[in-house]
């Protein structure tokens, strides 16, 4: 079962689909997250989420000002201050 991921800023959904895989920059540092994974709130610090698609895309959007990543049954939601796409490409 793929991750049900939805990233969004205060302005724009920026990008929603599924993935195998996200990592994310927190203020604890780097996580990763796979399928089954416990649930989890998170801050977001600045840097890259990167997210990787189950047909071998990878999406990497830059998160500048933090927000909350939040991980709840297969279901990752990061919600960013700011967040734009960097790339959007098949790997």
């Amino acid at each position: 079962m793929p991750l049900q991921v939805e990233l969004v800023s205060a302005e724009a959904k920026v990008w929603t689909g599924t993935a195998r895989m996200v990592i994310a920059r927190t203020s604890e540092g780097e996580i990763g997250v796979l399928t089954g994974h416990e649930p989890t709130l998170a801050l977001l610090a600045p840097g890259q989420v990167t997210i990787r698609g189950e047909a071998g895309e990878t999406v990497v959007a830059q998160v500048e000002d933090g927000g909350f990543l939040s991980i709840d049954h297969d279901r990752v939601t990061v919600v960013a201050d700011t967040a734009a796409l960097v790339t959007d490409s098949a790997r």
